[in-house]
């Protein structure tokens, strides 16, 4: 559309004049165009690596401006400021920092498989790679392994193009020698893609491209078989099992695991070599924040001897000799990155410019088509060499034929050139190469030695027609050169493969001492715990006003199980709790019970111990200790209780089959029946116990789990009445039954007791 401007006339008027060939858009039309321009520069131009040679556009213009520099692996290094420079000021006009470091990548023997440049100077370290020196205190030049990128470039192997401002030209792509692309791998975010490729072995990747090149539709069993998953630059375990590296192969994503290896040096352990990526320091401040927390009591020691000769020495001391150690490094490999995972994303630009995931199959049968048509290209370059290298020799035997004629016309022409042309029937270019020779050149020896040379490029000129008219000898001299390329540049695998299953994070109570504790809770609701089971609880000292309740004896490494009397049940680590040596804290700053609760008892073991829940009501059923576990502050609620009721306080099963249930009423009713007659139960109100009947005032006051033998004490204000088995059989009965009746003076029961029969 026209757009219009106002231009001020004599008389003060603004006439409108218009503006042709505007170009109108709306906002949603434009800045979607610009973002999708955006993403296909970052995605093709910044990001991705090619598959043709493995490399982002960054890393392949230095490479490329550092051979321009003549900076080869037999050369001097120069400054790296010297190479940013050339690199910024005539292929990559970007920021300085990024090139730096894009280099600094390539140096970095701890990052690259295959580092392709060779650095002088502090290039950063394993456990800082970022503390590499500024540019201008470097020295580069490129690695030997860069050749494999850059002998064949100007055999005209690839397409060039101008650079950024048209006064240069670049290599679009390297003519690769290898499958760079897997052998260094490459990491990297677009925008709506990411790629993360890891490194390979160049023996296995080149021995699984050889069988691919005998057999194209070779099984994916025996394609797969050389390799055996990703070559670190470290070395560290690879731990993923061979089906998920396979698989990973099959579709081109997946993850892989890396675990650290470490070895056994005088009672100590040594870790020799961290995964991909990993700092040593990060390592050992996570070690030692869990020492700090206390959570791993079984490390005594933790200290960095690593140095030049050692790049990873880190030294860890257990406690003891008794420490497990292959349970301690399962638990720091789940809690630290001495195991690390890592993602895999073999997306990468292919041959037609666009960019893909591929699998491993397609991947390596797209860059063996790159290859074969590479060195189609080189050898067509060296064929067309050889005949016009040819062409001038045919005019210059014709010219030592006829030396004398030559000379006569050369010297008494005007213009030689087309009398030599029409005297012996030669073309332009052997005329034009017989006037450029030098007289020395002019003698019998030299014909000899053209005649020589003659016969070697005839022979070599019917090598590469026999070559190139063959797809079978072009497939056997692309295997020729990599199987030699492997014996230039292959080494041993540093990545051992190891299947391992992953590691697990011990749990938190194995991580904390077995020493025998008792937890001491008193009338007022304060807890504490006390070293070892000897331990005399009513001895110890108790505020004013408050006085012992009950002790539990267990483990450190047990949680201590408190009950209120809502039915609610609380769980505290044993070894959380405050010393013995005071008075302890009140339960109520761990724990957050309902208004008006009191604590009746304090329980610690294993979780299948049973406990005996019941309510004044008449109700009330096993429970594992287990299922009284809980984290909540608030705590559980376990144990319904009816209106009105009371909690009593839960007594010790020890064992269900063969004890006996013992209850007392206020009223002075007594029942006892088998335990095994109460169902277990992880929460609820339970079943009746005794059977009490409405309308009286009368209810449970007391339970006891009775062994066959023991006696049992039935306790009414001062006195107390002591029932041998023959006495309290006489009670025998079954579950919700009324019970007998208690003799005279025991009609107010307090509480029941027992005591082993003595032999």
């Amino acid at each position: 559309m026209a757009r219009t401007s106002r231009k001020k006339s004599g008389d003060g008027t603004a006439p409108i004049l218009p503006f042709i060939d505007v170009e109108k858009l709306s906002l949603a039309a434009f800045t979607e165009k610009a973002y999708r321009d955006y993403s296909m520069y970052v995605i093709l131009d910044r990001a991705l690596p090619s598959l043709a040679d493995g490399l982002k556009p960054v890393q392949r213009r230095i490479i490329y401006a550092m051979s321009e520099l003549g900076l080869g692996p037999n050369a001097k290094p120069k400054k790296s400021a010297r190479t940013v420079g050339d690199v910024l000021g005539k292929y990559h006009p970007h920021g300085d920092v990024a090139c730096y470091e894009a280099m600094v990548l390539m140096a970095q023997q701890f990052s690259m498989r295959y580092p392709l440049i060779d650095g002088q100077g502090n290039w950063g370290s394993q456990d800082d790679p970022k503390s590499f020196a500024a540019m201008r205190y470097t020295e580069a030049k490129l690695a030997a392994f860069s050749q494999s990128l850059l002998s064949e470039l100007g055999q005209g192997t690839v397409d060039w193009g101008p650079n950024f401002d048209g006064t240069l030209d670049e290599p679009k792509l390297l003519p690769s020698r290898l499958p760079h692309v897997l052998l260094n791998g490459a990491s990297g975010i677009a925008v709506g893609m990411a790629t993360d490729i890891p490194p390979h072995n160049v023996g296995e990747v080149v021995a699984a491209c050889v069988r691919l090149l005998d057999d194209p539709k070779i099984s994916d069993d025996e394609l797969y078989e050389p390799i055996l998953g990703p070559d670190y630059p470290l070395e560290a375990e690879v731990i993923t099992p061979r089906a998920e590296i396979r698989k990973l192969y099959e579709t081109g994503s997946g993850s892989i695991r890396m675990r650290a290896a470490y070895e056994m040096e005088d009672g100590d352990v040594i870790i020799t070599a961290l995964p991909y990526q990993v700092s040593g320091g990060k390592i050992l401040a996570q070690i030692a924040q869990q020492m700090q927390a206390k959570k791993l009591p079984m490390v005594e020691d933790l200290r960095d001897e690593s140095d030049h000769e050692n790049p990873t020495r880190l030294v860890i001391t257990p406690r003891s000799n008794r420490v497990d150690i292959d349970g301690l490094m399962a638990h720091l490999f789940a809690t630290t990155d001495l195991e690390r995972t890592y993602r895999v994303n073999l997306t990468m630009i292919g041959l037609d410019g666009r960019p893909r995931q591929y699998n491993l199959r397609d991947l390596l049968s797209e860059w063996l088509e790159f290859r074969i048509e590479t060195v189609r290209k080189r050898l067509k370059f060296r064929y067309d060499k050889v005949l016009a290298r040819l062409h001038v020799l045919d005019g210059y035997l014709v010219a030592y034929l006829n030396i004398d004629e030559v000379i006569r016309i050369i010297r008494t022409e005007d213009e030689p050139k087309p009398v030599l042309m029409q005297r012996f029937g030669i073309t332009d270019v052997q005329a034009e190469a017989i006037l450029e020779l030098k007289l020395r050149h002019i003698a019998r020896l030299e014909e000899m030695k053209i005649r020589g040379e003659q016969a070697e490029l005839m022979e070599e000129r019917d090598a590469l027609e026999k070559i190139l008219s063959s797809e079978a000898r072009l497939r056997r001299k692309v295997k020729d050169e990599l199987l030699a390329d492997v014996k230039t540049f292959g080494d041993p695998r540093r990545s051992p493969i190891v299947e391992r299953g992953a590691a697990k994070a011990m749990d938190e109570s194995e991580l904390i001492p077995t020493e025998p504790v008792t937890v001491i809770l008193s009338e007022r609701g304060w807890v504490r715990a006390g070293k070892g089971h000897e331990l005399d609880p009513k001895e110890l000292s108790y505020k004013a006003g408050d006085s012992f309740l009950m002790a539990a004896k267990g483990r450190s490494n047990q949680s201590a199980v408190f009950f209120d009397s809502t039915g609610r049940s609380y769980g505290l680590a044993a070894h959380g709790l405050p010393s013995a040596r005071g008075q302890g804290e009140p339960l109520s700053s761990h724990v957050a019970p309902p208004a008006g609760a009191t604590f009746l008892s304090v329980m610690i073991g294993a979780d299948d111990d049973l406990y005996l829940l019941s309510t004044s009501a008449g109700y009330g059923f096993l429970v594992m200790l287990g299922d009284l576990q809980t984290r909540q502050r608030a705590g559980k609620a376990v144990l319904n209780v009816s209106e009105g009721a009371k909690v009593l306080p839960p007594q010790r099963v020890l064992n269900a089959d063969t004890q006996l249930l013992a209850a007392a009423t206020d009223s002075g009713r007594l029942l006892v029946f088998p335990m095994e007659e109460m169902p277990l139960m992880p929460r609820g109100k339970g079943v009746k116990i005794l059977n009490l009947p409405g309308g009286k005032n009368e209810s449970l006051v007391s339970v006891l789990a009775l062994p066959p033998e023991a006696h049992l004490f039935v306790f009414a204000g001062k006195r107390h009445l002591n029932m041998k088995p023959a006495d309290w059989e006489l009670f025998r009965g079954k579950r919700a039954q009324r019970g007998g009746v208690l003799p005279r003076g025991f009609t107010n029961v307090v509480g029941l007791g027992l005591e082993l029969e003595k032999e």
